[in-house]
Parts: C-alpha cells; structure tokens; sequence
C-alpha cells in the first residue's frame, strides 16, 4: 500500500520512539524490496529485532524521507542507496548481529 511522504516520515519517527535508543541506534535506508533487505542484506531478524518499512509513490520521495532521517535526524545510512525502483523506506534498530 502506497503510502505519502509524512505517514512513513510520522509511521518511523513513532516506531523509534516507541522501541528507543535514540536516533543513532536505528539505520535508515532504501530498497524495492525492504523486507528481504532487512532480512538478507542487513541480518535483521524477522522475529525478535525491531524494524519497520513503508511504501512510497517514487524512489525521489523515499531519498528524501531517508535524507530526512540520516542528515537531519542523524540515524545510521547513507545516500546512494536503491536504484529507480526503490520505493520503500525501511528502518531498523541495530543490535550486534545487524549489518551495521
């Protein structure tokens, strides 16, 4: 489900609050298919960690939703992420086992 820039943007600011550890203790990133990025790519575990995704119109809105949270909320990640397809925005908290 396609959703707009501020529900992902209100929907993750939430979630970290809810779980916390402050802003450091989380990464942000993009994909067109977050869920086996988070699983696969950063080793998040599908039970037990914590780590939510949405899904936006465009890869522009979800590099701006993770520069949003990089650059100005100052969790984990980096630009350059995804290609065109990534419309999903993922975050995770990490733990010792998550790739960071």
């Amino acid at each position: 489900m396609v959703e707009s820039k501020q529900k992902i943007i209100d929907d993750i600011k939430a979630y970290i609050s809810k779980y916390g550890g402050g802003y450091r203790a989380w990464y942000v990133g993009i994909s067109s298919d977050a869920k086996d990025r988070l699983i696969n790519g950063h080793k998040a575990r599908e039970k037990g960690d914590r780590w939510i995704f949405g899904t936006a119109n465009s890869s522009q809105v979800t590099r701006e939703i993770e520069d949003y949270f990089v650059n100005t909320l100052g969790t984990d990640g980096g630009p350059g992420g995804g290609d065109e397809a990534a419309n999903q925005v993922y975050a995770y908290k990490k733990a010792p086992h998550t790739n960071p």
